[in-house]
């Protein structure tokens, strides 16, 4: 291989692309219009918006411009049935748009589910819009980085999310290298550093290649003089607001219901072997064996709580606690990863639309990009994953939800550090996105205006 083709491969397309916006909905609201806005003139950014601030709109219009402007398909890469919802949205808006499933590239907006990706070809785009982007942190690192070499030489590309890195700031740096900003190990060695002062890589392997990555164990802090600069930069290629007034706007309209967050503690019948009472567990070994052993106690409270709501949604983590669970409530279908795809699709359209009154699912399956507005109420068992309890709450604690959101969290004494463990990491996005507004407001975002247009000579010895 010729070494400028060997860095051809290796680099991603320059950070100018964007243009004055073509289309825009009278629709959408003065915010949405402002957002929309400052994407497409962009070109390659980020969206952090918070649940029910119309991402779907704004990402349609993106989207709509961008394949007006290159006369070129555009793929919105969605969760598992959020598609069928964005086909929806398009519909409102007079927005030709079509779902993928075969992999064929299709005029006008595409829609795919992240799991269909594969079988995309990304020269058939102009650009890709990663709707609940955060959701790639979720899937292993192998699927991550496959998501990134899909887009790294596309035009144009739009991250929508509203947990952008709720516990973990250096997560931000995988949405960086995704938009052809700072790579995740640029970004790490100019503003962090490590404690352990090790850098170790991991291998993912997926569909036959091989992908390097930063071990994720790793722990990472803030250099001294860093944290107002990385604000500073992360303001230069994503916008977050959790409200209109964060941008400037008026919050009419936008105001959410009361939150209820109700603690249930049960007593588990069964305790460790050689022990009088129950004790705090301590270490994930110890958390994930009281978690099994309570399981009938715990699934038995949250049926209870369940069964008295005319629509109810019961998450949970563990299969037995599913089936238990689904046993247990009465009027209720249960979503599960033995489902297929279609399977699971219909059935949470079916809740969506009132046909299903209760529910039973996992975080990870139903957890990002669903509109549950007629709904007020779950259950829940906690995790250390703050990002799934925040996107499960945000199903029904939406702009345009009606009803105070109450929310039953059962766990056991042995599992308090778990629940003190997500409360911590509650205040900590908290933190994060205090701090990206602030920065908005108050600071100058890093200027990369400038266009490279000569091409760098390779020695003739290489």
């Amino acid at each position: 291989m010729l070494y400028a083709k060997f860095l051809d491969k290796k680099t991603q397309l320059g950070t100018l692309s964007g243009f004055k916006p073509l289309f825009m909905p009278d629709t959408l609201f003065d915010f949405q219009k402002r957002v929309v806005d400052w994407s497409v003139t962009k070109g390659r950014s980020a969206m952090f918006a918070d649940c029910g601030l119309g991402k779907t709109p704004m990402q349609l219009t993106w989207a709509e411009n961008v394949t007006r402007k290159k006369k070129k398909p555009v793929v919105i890469l969605t969760p598992l049935a959020v598609a069928s919802q964005t086909l929806s949205e398009a519909n409102k808006f007079d927005i030709e748009a079509s779902r993928v499933k075969d992999g064929v590239a299709k005029r006008g907006i595409n829609i795919c589910n992240y799991d269909r990706l594969h079988q995309l070809n990304p020269a058939d785009y102009a650009g890709c819009v990663c709707d609940e982007s955060s959701i790639l942190k979720s899937f292993d690192g192998a699927m991550r980085l496959e998501i990134t070499e899909f887009m790294k030489k596309m035009e144009f590309r739009l991250l929508c999310s509203a947990t952008a890195a709720p516990n973990d700031y250096t997560e931000l740096g995988t949405s960086s290298e995704a938009l052809g900003e700072l790579g995740y190990m640029d970004m790490l060695m100019r503003f962090f550093k490590n404690d352990q002062n090790t850098i170790r890589p991991m291998v993912y392997r997926q569909r036959g290649k091989n992908f390097a990555a930063l071990d994720e164990g790793a722990k990472w802090r803030f250099k001294g003089h860093a944290e107002t600069p990385f604000w500073q930069w992360t303001c230069s290629w994503a916008l977050s607001f959790r409200r209109p007034s964060d941008l400037g706007f008026s919050d009419d309209g936008f105001i959410l219901p009361e939150l209820i967050e109700r603690d249930h503690i049960v007593k588990t019948n069964s305790l460790p072997d050689g022990m009088l009472f129950a004790l705090p567990a301590v270490g994930l070994a110890e958390q994930r064996e009281e978690r099994r052993r309570s399981i009938n106690e715990r699934c038995e409270r949250a049926a209870e709580l369940a069964s008295v709501h005319d629509a109810s949604v019961a998450w949970c983590h563990l299969n037995p606690e599913g089936d238990l669970l689904e046993r247990l409530i009465p009027d209720c279908v249960q979503v599960s990863g033995r489902d297929s795809e279609e399977a699971k699709e219909e059935k949470l359209i079916a809740f969506q639309t009132g046909q299903v009154k209760r529910l039973v699912t996992k975080s990870k399956i139903a957890g990002w990009g669903l509109n549950w507005q007629h709904c007020s109420h779950m259950t829940t068992f906690p995790s250390h994953s703050y990002e799934q309890y925040y996107q499960s709450v945000r199903r029904f604690l939406r702009f345009g939800q009606k009803n105070p959101v109450k929310v039953d969290i059962v766990t056991t004494e042995g599992e308090a550090s778990v629940l003190e463990n997500l409360q911590r990491k509650s205040k900590a996005a908290d933190r994060m996105f205090t701090a990206l507004v602030e920065q908005m407001h108050h600071s100058q975002s890093i200027n990369r205006s400038i266009n490279f247009t000569e091409k760098e000579s390779v020695p003739a010895w290489l």
